[in-house]
């Protein structure tokens, strides 16, 4: 599972959810699936911390260096 795309990790999350959600399913089938939706949902979970981490921006210092600031969606959203 290391190696699937996040894109194919939610999909296949949404598709667990709505199985769940229909109720179709036996008791074990529900509790492999749940277990599968958790092991991608934490998957998820990883890969956008990892791209959280990633998200920087360059900016100048007030003497022209450049330096690294994390990230401030908040901050962006009041400009």
């Amino acid at each position: 599972m290391t190696d699937i795309k996040f894109e194919t990790a939610l999909q296949r999350l949404e598709q667990i959810v709505d199985q769940l959600e229909a109720g179709k399913l036996s008791l074990e089938e529900s509790l492999q699936v749940f277990e599968e939706g958790v092991g991608l949902a934490r998957r998820c979970g990883k890969y956008l911390d990892e791209a959280e981490k990633r998200i920087e921006l360059l900016t100048r210092d007030e003497s022209g260096v450049l330096k690294v600031a994390p990230f401030d969606l908040a901050e962006d959203d009041r400009a």
